[in-house]
């Protein structure tokens, strides 16, 4: 009994929150009451972004304490999260992806490849960056970018 005792005296520890981010809450993001649905895309990417986002979404971040959280389908989506240079292959099916998700959506695009095709610029088989293909709402700079800059971001999304 002794340590249940221990843990009911200790109660809830977890670090505080950082403060608000900069710029304040997207205006497409004030309909969504605070929780964003989330469907990551990797448009062509070399996969430093993903580890990057799932980071961002493991314990010690936990993005979802901001009202963030990951889904499967775009049709239950509210932000995409766009990772890389689009490529050729790649681009009709996140059209196609952002299409199904419901108004109002928000697009994201995470790491320089994404803003601007980053190394990837030029190459054969890229189509383009994520905003020559959707709109984009808000970028995330990096190569990757660090898990804080993504958390930043969707709590942009959120308001929280």
């Amino acid at each position: 009994m002794g340590l249940l005792r221990k843990i009911r005296a200790t109660g809830r520890v977890a670090e505080p929150a950082p403060p608000r981010p900069e710029g304040g809450v997207l205006e497409k993001a004030r309909e969504l009451g605070g929780s964003a649905q989330v469907r990551c895309v990797d448009a062509g990417s070399c996969n430093g972004c993903e580890i990057e986002i799932a980071a961002a979404f493991n314990p010690l971040h936990d993005a979802e304490r901001y009202g963030a959280r990951i889904v499967a389908s775009p049709r239950h989506a509210d932000v995409a999260l766009v990772t890389g240079p689009v490529t050729r292959n790649m681009a009709e099916p996140l059209r196609r992806t952002v299409a199904a998700m419901a108004e109002p959506r928000l697009v994201v695009a995470v790491g320089d490849c994404a803003i601007d095709c980053g190394e990837f610029a030029g190459g054969h088989g890229v189509e383009g960056a994520v905003a020559d293909v959707v709109p984009v709402d808000l970028t995330v700079p990096g190569c990757p970018p660090e898990p804080e800059a993504i958390v930043a971001a969707l709590r942009r999304v959120t308001g929280r």
